[in-house]
């Protein structure tokens, strides 16, 4: 039998998310229960507009998820940092854009995760994958929470990103504070235990 296969789906305009989709990846690929594809969400702002907000050059060697990508996936991982507790853009637009997969029900049955990066602790690290739902809903798609899977949720002796629904970090208003050891470490548990719920799910 086959490995069903897991997309992990992000949009980075400083890397914080990139640094987490990375981790997810490592997490999913630990379980060996799974096939992981890696893509980006397209970019809508121009390089004069990125140049003058400073945000380093996308990865060359990650394409931008296409229509398609979603149909193949048995399963997404969605990352993004938040605008205003929302999903970027650069997200929304593509999502407008798969309107025929909504009226074909291509995406019926496919789970969905979602992880995030917001400037602060009450910036957004619930209501990001909270506004995120009903696209999820709306495609029928079955989305996987995180809960408290890691124990660093519990942790307050420091700054950790993430909640229950999801891995997350906390870069700061200037984008100055990079994901925390802990942080990245909720990110590998999530990777892992939505590889388990998966393989688990399409193994029946």
């Amino acid at each position: 039998m086959s490995k069903p296969s897991v997309y992990v789906i992000y949009y980075s305009t400083y890397g914080h998310v990139k640094t987490l989709a990375h981790k997810i990846v490592e997490g999913l690929k630990n379980t060996d229960l799974v096939n992981v594809e890696v893509r980006q969400f397209p970019e809508t702002l121009s390089e004069e507009i990125l140049t003058k907000m400073h945000a380093p050059a996308k990865d060359a060697d990650i394409p931008s998820v296409t229509l398609q990508d979603l149909e193949s996936a048995d399963a997404i991982m969605f990352g993004f940092p938040t605008r205003y507790g929302n999903a970027p853009a650069q997200v929304k637009a593509f999502w407008d854009s798969t309107g025929k997969l909504w009226s074909s029900g291509a995406l019926q049955g496919k789970m969905a995760g979602i992880f995030f990066s917001t400037a602060s602790q009450g910036g957004g690290q619930e209501t990001t994958a909270l506004t995120f739902l009903p696209n999820l809903v709306h495609h029928g798609m079955i989305y996987v929470p995180l809960g408290y899977a890691s124990t660093h949720l519990f942790d307050l002796s420091e700054v950790v990103g993430g909640s229950p629904y999801g891995a997350g970090t906390v870069a700061n208003g200037d984008g100055s504070r990079q994901p925390s050891a802990k942080e990245l470490e909720v990110a590998i548990t999530q990777g892992e235990r939505f590889a388990k719920v998966v393989a688990q799910y399409l193994s029946k």
